[in-house]
Protein backbone atom coordinates (compact mmCIF):
# COMPACT_ATOMS: atom_id res chain seq x y z
CA UNK A 1 0.00 0.00 0.00
CA UNK A 2 1.39 3.45 -0.73
CA UNK A 3 0.94 6.56 1.11
CA UNK A 4 2.05 8.86 -1.03
CA UNK A 5 0.43 8.74 -4.85
CA UNK A 6 1.76 11.18 -7.14
CA UNK A 7 0.73 11.43 -10.77
CA UNK A 8 1.68 13.63 -13.66
CA UNK A 9 2.25 16.37 -11.15
CA UNK A 10 3.01 20.00 -12.35
CA UNK A 11 2.88 23.44 -10.94
CA UNK A 12 3.51 27.17 -12.57
CA UNK A 13 4.52 30.41 -10.85
CA UNK A 14 3.96 32.46 -14.01
CA UNK A 15 6.22 31.74 -16.69
CA UNK A 16 8.05 29.37 -14.40
CA UNK A 17 7.18 26.02 -14.51
CA UNK A 18 8.54 24.58 -10.82
CA UNK A 19 7.85 21.35 -10.81
CA UNK A 20 6.85 19.48 -14.54
CA UNK A 21 4.76 16.64 -14.76
CA UNK A 22 6.15 14.19 -11.93
CA UNK A 23 5.41 11.00 -10.67
CA UNK A 24 6.47 8.74 -7.72
CA UNK A 25 5.04 7.30 -4.95
CA UNK A 26 5.94 6.06 -1.42
CA UNK A 27 5.56 2.99 0.20
CA UNK A 28 3.50 2.78 3.71
CA UNK A 29 6.43 2.43 6.52
CA UNK A 30 8.73 3.79 3.61
CA UNK A 31 12.28 6.57 4.77
CA UNK A 32 11.96 8.34 1.81
CA UNK A 33 14.70 10.99 1.03
CA UNK A 34 13.88 13.35 -1.36
CA UNK A 35 17.01 15.51 -2.82
CA UNK A 36 17.52 18.16 -5.30
CA UNK A 37 19.74 21.76 -5.99
CA UNK A 38 18.20 25.02 -5.29
CA UNK A 39 15.41 25.64 -7.36
CA UNK A 40 14.87 22.01 -8.22
CA UNK A 41 11.00 21.95 -7.10
CA UNK A 42 11.12 20.03 -4.32
CA UNK A 43 10.04 22.70 -2.07
CA UNK A 44 7.34 23.20 -4.20
CA UNK A 45 6.18 19.49 -4.50
CA UNK A 46 6.58 19.25 -0.95
CA UNK A 47 4.00 22.11 -0.26
CA UNK A 48 1.68 20.47 -2.84
CA UNK A 49 2.04 17.45 -0.78
CA UNK A 50 1.27 19.28 2.65
CA UNK A 51 -1.59 21.27 0.89
CA UNK A 52 0.40 24.49 1.56
CA UNK A 53 0.23 24.82 -2.40
CA UNK A 54 -2.34 24.14 -5.18
CA UNK A 55 -0.85 22.20 -8.59
CA UNK A 56 -1.76 23.24 -11.68
CA UNK A 57 -2.32 19.51 -13.50
CA UNK A 58 -2.03 15.89 -11.90
CA UNK A 59 -2.83 14.35 -9.15
CA UNK A 60 -1.53 13.48 -5.19
CA UNK A 61 -2.74 11.65 -2.71
CA UNK A 62 -1.67 11.37 1.04
CA UNK A 63 -2.92 8.50 2.79
CA UNK A 64 -5.80 7.88 0.27
CA UNK A 65 -6.63 11.56 0.90
CA UNK A 66 -6.53 14.06 -2.09
CA UNK A 67 -4.82 16.82 -1.51
CA UNK A 68 -7.19 19.32 -3.12
CA UNK A 69 -10.28 17.95 -2.83
CA UNK A 70 -9.55 17.06 1.07
CA UNK A 71 -6.76 18.98 2.57
CA UNK A 72 -8.04 18.54 6.10
CA UNK A 73 -7.64 15.22 6.35
CA UNK A 74 -4.43 15.36 5.35
CA UNK A 75 -3.00 17.89 7.61
CA UNK A 76 -4.92 15.50 9.86
CA UNK A 77 -2.73 12.57 9.15
CA UNK A 78 0.54 14.00 8.43
CA UNK A 79 3.30 15.50 10.79
CA UNK A 80 5.94 18.61 9.68
CA UNK A 81 8.90 19.31 11.19
CA UNK A 82 10.76 22.06 9.43
CA UNK A 83 14.43 22.97 9.26
CA UNK A 84 14.45 26.04 11.82
CA UNK A 85 11.88 26.03 15.31
CA UNK A 86 8.72 27.09 15.11
CA UNK A 87 7.98 26.46 18.66
CA UNK A 88 7.32 29.33 20.67
CA UNK A 89 10.22 30.09 22.93
CA UNK A 90 8.35 31.79 25.88
CA UNK A 91 6.87 28.42 26.76
CA UNK A 92 7.60 25.13 28.32
CA UNK A 93 7.88 22.51 26.65
CA UNK A 94 4.57 20.54 27.60
CA UNK A 95 2.83 24.07 26.85
CA UNK A 96 4.07 23.90 23.16
CA UNK A 97 2.65 20.22 23.26
CA UNK A 98 -0.18 21.05 24.64
CA UNK A 99 -1.51 24.59 22.39
CA UNK A 100 0.08 21.82 19.36
CA UNK A 101 -2.72 18.90 20.66
CA UNK A 102 -5.00 21.75 21.25
CA UNK A 103 -4.93 22.72 17.43
CA UNK A 104 -5.50 19.44 15.93
CA UNK A 105 -8.50 18.57 18.70
CA UNK A 106 -6.70 15.59 20.41
CA UNK A 107 -8.99 14.12 22.70
CA UNK A 108 -8.34 16.09 26.24
CA UNK A 109 -7.99 12.12 28.18
CA UNK A 110 -5.63 10.90 25.66
CA UNK A 111 -3.61 13.98 25.36
CA UNK A 112 -1.54 14.50 28.53
CA UNK A 113 -0.57 10.68 28.39
CA UNK A 114 0.51 11.29 24.85
CA UNK A 115 2.43 14.27 25.98
CA UNK A 116 4.65 12.09 28.80
CA UNK A 117 4.97 9.66 26.04
CA UNK A 118 6.65 11.65 23.53
CA UNK A 119 9.12 13.96 26.23
CA UNK A 120 10.23 10.51 27.51
CA UNK A 121 10.79 9.20 23.97
CA UNK A 122 12.82 12.29 23.01
CA UNK A 123 14.64 12.31 26.75
CA UNK A 124 12.60 15.63 27.35
CA UNK A 125 10.94 14.48 30.58
CA UNK A 126 12.81 16.62 33.14
CA UNK A 127 12.54 19.69 31.09
CA UNK A 128 8.89 19.55 30.45
CA UNK A 129 8.29 22.68 32.47
CA UNK A 130 11.54 24.52 31.18
CA UNK A 131 10.56 27.73 28.62
CA UNK A 132 11.91 26.49 25.09
CA UNK A 133 14.04 29.54 25.03
CA UNK A 134 16.80 27.92 27.32
CA UNK A 135 17.09 24.79 25.13
CA UNK A 136 19.97 24.10 22.92
CA UNK A 137 19.58 23.34 19.03
CA UNK A 138 19.27 19.83 19.31
CA UNK A 139 16.80 19.90 22.34
CA UNK A 140 14.63 21.94 20.40
CA UNK A 141 14.39 19.96 17.26
CA UNK A 142 13.67 17.14 19.70
CA UNK A 143 10.39 18.52 21.27
CA UNK A 144 9.74 19.75 17.36
CA UNK A 145 9.87 15.83 16.67
CA UNK A 146 7.56 15.09 19.36
CA UNK A 147 5.42 18.14 18.53
CA UNK A 148 4.69 16.11 15.43
CA UNK A 149 4.09 12.76 16.22
CA UNK A 150 1.08 14.18 19.03
CA UNK A 151 -1.56 13.50 16.84
CA UNK A 152 -0.56 9.79 16.16
CA UNK A 153 0.24 11.23 12.39
CA UNK A 154 0.39 8.47 9.58
CA UNK A 155 3.09 10.56 7.21
CA UNK A 156 5.84 12.49 9.08
CA UNK A 157 7.73 15.15 7.01
CA UNK A 158 10.95 16.11 7.83
CA UNK A 159 12.45 19.11 6.30
CA UNK A 160 16.18 19.06 6.84
CA UNK A 161 15.66 17.89 10.42
CA UNK A 162 19.48 18.14 11.54
CA UNK A 163 20.42 21.15 9.79
CA UNK A 164 23.22 22.91 11.77
CA UNK A 165 23.52 20.44 14.39
CA UNK A 166 26.57 19.28 15.72
CA UNK A 167 27.21 15.59 14.47
CA UNK A 168 26.59 13.90 17.64
CA UNK A 169 23.24 16.12 17.97
CA UNK A 170 22.98 14.63 14.54
CA UNK A 171 23.79 10.98 15.45
CA UNK A 172 21.21 11.87 18.35
CA UNK A 173 18.34 12.94 16.29
CA UNK A 174 18.18 10.22 14.01
CA UNK A 175 18.61 7.72 16.47
CA UNK A 176 15.19 8.29 17.30
CA UNK A 177 14.14 9.06 14.26
CA UNK A 178 14.76 5.59 12.76
CA UNK A 179 13.52 4.41 16.44
CA UNK A 180 10.01 5.79 15.82
CA UNK A 181 10.09 4.71 12.23
CA UNK A 182 10.77 0.89 13.56
CA UNK A 183 8.44 1.32 16.57
CA UNK A 184 5.09 2.57 14.81
CA UNK A 185 5.74 1.44 11.32
CA UNK A 186 5.54 5.40 10.52
CA UNK A 187 6.42 6.75 6.84
CA UNK A 188 8.71 9.53 6.94
CA UNK A 189 9.71 11.65 4.01
CA UNK A 190 12.69 13.62 4.36
CA UNK A 191 14.62 16.12 2.56
CA UNK A 192 18.23 16.75 3.48
CA UNK A 193 21.49 18.22 1.83
CA UNK A 194 23.41 15.37 3.77
CA UNK A 195 24.52 12.70 1.77
CA UNK A 196 25.04 10.43 4.77
CA UNK A 197 21.40 10.78 6.12
CA UNK A 198 20.21 9.63 2.83
CA UNK A 199 21.98 6.68 3.04
CA UNK A 200 19.80 5.81 5.26
CA UNK A 201 16.73 5.57 3.35
CA UNK A 202 14.80 2.91 1.62
CA UNK A 203 14.76 5.07 -1.55
CA UNK A 204 16.18 8.27 -2.85
CA UNK A 205 14.15 10.35 -5.36
CA UNK A 206 15.99 12.93 -7.27
CA UNK A 207 14.48 16.04 -8.77
CA UNK A 208 16.20 18.81 -10.69
CA UNK A 209 14.77 21.61 -12.76
CA UNK A 210 11.26 20.08 -11.95
CA UNK A 211 11.63 16.82 -13.54
CA UNK A 212 12.16 13.76 -11.47
CA UNK A 213 15.64 12.55 -12.68
CA UNK A 214 16.08 9.44 -10.54
CA UNK A 215 14.17 6.95 -8.13
CA UNK A 216 15.90 4.34 -6.89
CA UNK A 217 17.44 2.32 -3.89
CA UNK A 218 21.02 4.17 -2.92
CA UNK A 219 23.07 1.09 -3.35
CA UNK A 220 21.66 0.97 -7.16
CA UNK A 221 21.61 4.45 -7.35
CA UNK A 222 25.49 4.07 -6.90
CA UNK A 223 25.40 1.17 -9.06
CA UNK A 224 24.26 3.42 -12.03
CA UNK A 225 27.30 6.04 -11.64
CA UNK A 226 28.89 2.68 -13.66
CA UNK A 227 32.39 2.33 -11.97
CA UNK A 228 34.69 3.75 -9.63
CA UNK A 229 34.94 7.51 -9.76
CA UNK A 230 38.92 9.08 -10.49
CA UNK A 231 39.31 12.75 -9.29
CA UNK A 232 42.76 14.57 -10.71
CA UNK A 233 43.55 18.11 -10.60
CA UNK A 234 46.12 19.30 -13.14
CA UNK A 235 47.83 22.48 -13.70
CA UNK A 236 45.46 23.02 -17.20
CA UNK A 237 42.00 21.33 -16.15
CA UNK A 238 40.79 22.03 -19.25
CA UNK A 239 43.90 20.06 -21.29
CA UNK A 240 43.52 17.65 -19.14
CA UNK A 241 39.86 16.68 -20.08
CA UNK A 242 40.67 17.41 -23.92
CA UNK A 243 43.68 14.73 -23.51
CA UNK A 244 40.95 12.33 -21.60
CA UNK A 245 38.44 12.38 -24.18
CA UNK A 246 40.73 12.18 -26.87
CA UNK A 247 43.43 9.67 -25.70
CA UNK A 248 40.93 7.93 -23.46
CA UNK A 249 37.23 8.18 -24.60
CA UNK A 250 36.48 9.64 -21.32
CA UNK A 251 33.33 12.40 -20.45
CA UNK A 252 35.43 13.68 -17.81
CA UNK A 253 33.40 16.15 -15.35
CA UNK A 254 34.01 19.54 -13.75
CA UNK A 255 33.23 20.16 -9.90
CA UNK A 256 35.69 22.55 -7.41
CA UNK A 257 38.33 22.91 -9.84
CA UNK A 258 38.74 19.29 -9.95
CA UNK A 259 38.28 16.57 -12.90
CA UNK A 260 36.32 13.68 -12.21
CA UNK A 261 35.02 10.71 -14.56
CA UNK A 262 34.00 7.24 -14.07
CA UNK A 263 35.72 3.80 -15.23
CA UNK A 264 35.53 0.25 -14.12
CA UNK A 265 38.31 -0.89 -12.36
CA UNK A 266 39.81 2.44 -10.95
CA UNK A 267 43.09 1.11 -9.05
CA UNK A 268 43.96 -0.66 -12.11
CA UNK A 269 43.39 2.34 -14.34
CA UNK A 270 45.48 5.10 -12.37
CA UNK A 271 48.98 3.19 -13.55
CA UNK A 272 48.27 3.37 -17.17
CA UNK A 273 46.96 7.34 -16.71
CA UNK A 274 49.88 8.15 -15.08
CA UNK A 275 52.50 6.60 -17.02
CA UNK A 276 51.33 8.07 -20.61
CA UNK A 277 49.44 11.50 -19.39
CA UNK A 278 50.99 14.60 -20.85
CA UNK A 279 49.35 17.23 -18.97
CA UNK A 280 50.81 17.68 -15.53
CA UNK A 281 49.02 16.62 -12.97
CA UNK A 282 48.53 17.99 -9.13
CA UNK A 283 46.95 14.83 -7.60
CA UNK A 284 44.76 11.94 -8.44
CA UNK A 285 42.56 10.02 -6.67
CA UNK A 286 40.17 7.06 -6.87
CA UNK A 287 36.80 5.80 -4.68
CA UNK A 288 33.98 3.97 -5.15
CA UNK A 289 30.77 6.24 -6.02
CA UNK A 290 28.89 7.74 -3.13
CA UNK A 291 25.59 9.79 -3.43
CA UNK A 292 27.61 12.41 -4.10
CA UNK A 293 28.60 11.09 -7.20
CA UNK A 294 25.25 9.89 -8.21
CA UNK A 295 24.04 13.43 -7.35
CA UNK A 296 26.54 15.21 -9.59
CA UNK A 297 26.50 13.19 -12.86
CA UNK A 298 22.61 13.82 -12.94
CA UNK A 299 22.75 17.11 -12.14
CA UNK A 300 25.98 18.03 -12.88
CA UNK A 301 26.46 19.77 -9.31
CA UNK A 302 26.84 19.31 -5.77
CA UNK A 303 24.02 19.71 -3.50
CA UNK A 304 25.39 22.31 -1.04
CA UNK A 305 24.34 23.38 2.57
CA UNK A 306 23.47 26.97 1.48
CA UNK A 307 20.61 25.85 -0.39
CA UNK A 308 18.98 25.60 3.17
CA UNK A 309 17.27 28.87 2.38
CA UNK A 310 14.94 27.62 -0.04
CA UNK A 311 12.68 25.96 2.30
CA UNK A 312 11.69 29.86 3.61
CA UNK A 313 9.19 29.60 1.02
CA UNK A 314 7.32 26.24 2.55
CA UNK A 315 7.78 27.51 6.02
CA UNK A 316 5.99 30.74 4.91
CA UNK A 317 3.36 29.11 3.05
CA UNK A 318 2.62 26.65 6.21
CA UNK A 319 2.10 29.30 8.88
CA UNK A 320 -0.44 30.88 5.84
CA UNK A 321 -2.24 27.69 4.76
CA UNK A 322 -2.45 26.73 8.73
CA UNK A 323 -4.08 30.22 9.75
CA UNK A 324 -6.89 29.18 7.46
Amino acid sequence: MNSIEVNSLSKRFGQVTAVDDISFDVNEGELFAFLGPNGAGKTTTISILCTLLKPASGTATVNGFDVVHQPRDVRRSIGLVFQDPTLDEYLTAEQNLRFHGYAYRVPHDTLEQRIAELLALVELSDRRKSRVRTFSGGMKRRLEIARGLLHDPRVLFLDEPTLGLDPQTRRHIWDYILALRRRHGLTIFLTTHYMDEAEVANRIGIIDLGHMVALDTPARLKDAVGGDVVTLEAQDNEAAMEELRRKFNLTPETEDGRVSFSIPQGERFLPRLCGSFETPLISVGVHRPTLDDVFIRLTGRAIRDDEAGAVEQFRSAHRTAFRR
